[in-house]
This record gives structure tokens, sequence and C-alpha cells, in this order.
């Protein structure tokens, strides 16, 4: 297993080229908190059960290399703010060596 290369642009228009574990089970929105590109308390408010859109993200490039969204994924996202065609959760998106190159803006908070 290797880290994987992710491109992620914060709230305030900041990019950053991050890596993520491939090893660790992770998923976008730990990655992000983990490098601390969004405030605390406006990410991962629900503690990534797909309850509360706070991490949601813009795919830029690479959304062909995900799975397709789940039914809590779709359901959370019809009630979110800010949506977007490119709309994914962070939580949803698991960190795997499929992903390299994944390039994403974090969604405003509400």
């Amino acid at each position: 297993m290797q880290d994987i290369n992710l491109k992620i642009t914060d709230r305030n228009g900041a990019i950053h080229e991050v890596l993520a574990p491939t090893d660790m089970s992770m998923n976008l929105m730990e990655v992000i908190r983990s490098y601390e590109l969004a405030d605390e308390g406006t990410i991962g408010v629900c503690g990534g059960m797909a309850m509360c859109a706070s991490c949601q993200v813009y795919v830029i490039a690479g959304s062909e290399k995900l799975p397709e969204m789940g039914d809590e994924e779709d359901a959370m996202l019809s009630e979110a703010f800010h949506v977007k065609d490119n709309s994914r959760l962070g939580c949803q998106i698991h960190i795997t060596e499929d992903i390299e190159g994944l390039e994403v803006i974090i969604a405003p908070y509400p």
C-alpha cells in the first residue's frame, strides 16, 4: 500500500496538495480534518455517518474514479445546501489507490 496524492481547495480558495494513506481505512472527510483544511466544528459534524453534509465537496477531477453514490449519500445531498451536480460527501469517499489524483473543492458550510 502507498500514499496517494489529492488536491483539495479549502473554503478560502487555497489549494492544498496532500498525501493520504491508503492503509488506514480513512475517508476524504478524515483527511481534510487531519490536515486542518476546514475550521474545527465545520466538517464531519455527524462523525462521518452521511447525516449532515458538512463534509460536502465538489469533485473537480477524477469523478470517474469514484464508486457510485449510495442511497444514504444521495438522500443527504438532496436535503443539503450549496449542492451542485458534482457534489459528493467526503465521508463517503474512501481513500484507496483508485482515487489517486482526485481534485475537490470543500463546499461552503451552511
